[in-house]
């Protein structure tokens, strides 16, 4: 029987929604190991002078409890 856990984490870049989501599970996974999804629960962008000046996404990252 596996055992997941789920934690909410927020990302953002100013490039695009896909390298938020990215940046997500970079930062995920140097504290966090064997992640198995990505929930994206929220997107949204940040507009500075009519133009997009940041992507954010809200993210459910979903993860495996390693056994002893």
């Amino acid at each position: 029987m596996s055992v997941l856990k789920v934690i909410e984490l927020l990302g953002n870049s100013t490039k695009s929604f896909e390298d938020a989501v990215k940046n997500v599970i970079d930062e995920a996974s140097k504290t966090i190991k064997n992640i198995k999804s990505v929930y994206i629960k929220d997107m949204q962008v940040k507009v500075d002078n009519n133009q997009i000046s940041e992507y954010r996404v809200n993210a459910k990252v979903t993860f495996g409890i390693m056994e002893e």
